[in-house]
């Protein structure tokens, strides 16, 4: 058997152990909050991790592009959620899929919900709400949620019901913040979805979520669907944010020392922007680096006085004198980013690797 001394760097490595305990953990996060899990697998994008989730009751998936529905729907997944909102130049690509997939799509604007009617394709539509992110999605408390969800069933097409992502649970500085960030879309959510009832739009499920979100959820009434995607994984920003800790970090990028220097104190690795992006993390906690040095000798701990502080193309800068040619794991920021930089997870339980996960990273 290989070992990972035994392997090219840069490389992803994907402990299959702590993988499984995450996924494990949000299936029954979600039986115990009484709701269905979407996973978004724009994280992982791995047709193995994906199944491992199907396995253990998620209700189909989420992805961030088209590239992503048509690989995971060759992959043998059939009922996928688009949540990005509708590009208009690509609703012909969409249509194809939708017939192939019960497809969900996004949409926040006349000229989306127009545009999907007019393909007189199948399309399963939410309505984005926006619930204090202020990245995408209508007002909740405007008209417009009624205007596109009764445009969309005139139109012929099925409301899926409203969608949202709570992506400002990343901007918290605590763990009170984050929940109270999480129960404010939930409770958003919920009371939207009874008013347009109320008003003869019955809306079939309210999905929310994201992997702050739901480390900190008390309740989720009202909503029927989450759509957590990080949690396969994890990074140094859920370490920080307080939503697991390093034990539960699944992907490491292992690196080499190149070149380093007494001197300045410093190592050269073979792990730069291409291999772990440029994501500086959550600075608003305080902390700066693109990615955090593993201790070997005291697995599940961060070295605290090594860390990536630059990064340029191929080059990675460690805040340490190193001996050139040794190996370390690093934890990255931001896990899906980083896995989008790799065609392969190398799966490994201990130093061993057990096997090859192919990452699917079209675009």
């Amino acid at each position: 058997m290989s070992t990972i001394h035994d392997i090219p760097t840069p490389a992803l490595l994907l402990d299959i152990d702590v993988l499984e305990g995450n996924l494990r953990r949000m299936a029954g996060r979600c039986k115990e909050l009484g709701v269905r899990l979407r996973p978004h697998v724009k994280t992982h994008k791995c047709l193995e991790i994906a199944f491992a989730q199907r396995a253990l009751g998620a209700h189909g998936i989420t992805v961030s592009t088209l590239a992503e529905a048509r690989a995971f729907a060759d992959g043998g997944f059939d009922d996928i959620t688009w949540a990005f909102p509708v590009n208009p130049g690509r609703l012909q690509e969409a249509a194809e899929l939708a017939a192939r997939v019960r497809l969900g799509v996004v949409a926040d604007s006349v000229t989306a919900v127009d545009g999907l009617i007019g393909t007189g394709a199948p399309f399963r539509v939410w309505i984005k709400i926006d619930c204090g992110y202020g990245r995408a999605g209508v007002d909740p408390g405007s008209a417009v949620p009624r205007e596109l969800a009764g445009r969309v069933i005139d139109g012929g097409l099925e409301l899926a019901g409203i969608l949202s992502h709570s992506g400002n649970a990343y901007r918290a500085t605590s763990r009170d913040e984050m929940a109270r960030i999480a129960d404010l879309e939930r409770r958003i959510m919920a009371d939207l979805a009874e008013e347009l009832a109320a008003d003869g739009i019955p809306v079939p499920d309210a999905s929310i979520g994201s992997t702050p979100s739901m480390s900190a959820y008390r309740t989720l009434q009202g909503v029927s669907e989450v759509r957590p995607g990080n949690y396969a994984l994890h990074d140094y920003t859920q370490v920080l944010l307080g939503s697991c800790d390093v034990e539960e970090c699944a992907a490491t990028v292992l690196t080499t020392v190149v070149s380093s220097s007494r001197e300045r104190d410093t190592a050269v690795v073979d792990a730069g922007a291409l291999a772990m992006s440029l994501d500086p993390g959550p600075t608003h906690m305080g902390r700066r680096s693109f990615g955090e040095v593993l201790d070997e000798r005291a697995p599940g701990r961060m070295r605290r006085n090594a860390r990536l502080t630059s990064l340029s193309q191929e080059h990675g800068i460690v805040s340490r004198f190193l001996d050139v040619g040794t190996r370390i794991r690093v934890l990255p920021n931001h896990s899906c980013l980083t896995v989008a930089c790799f065609d392969a997870f190398s799966v490994v339980r201990g130093d061993d690797i057990l096997d090859s996960w192919p990452v699917l990273r079209q675009r």
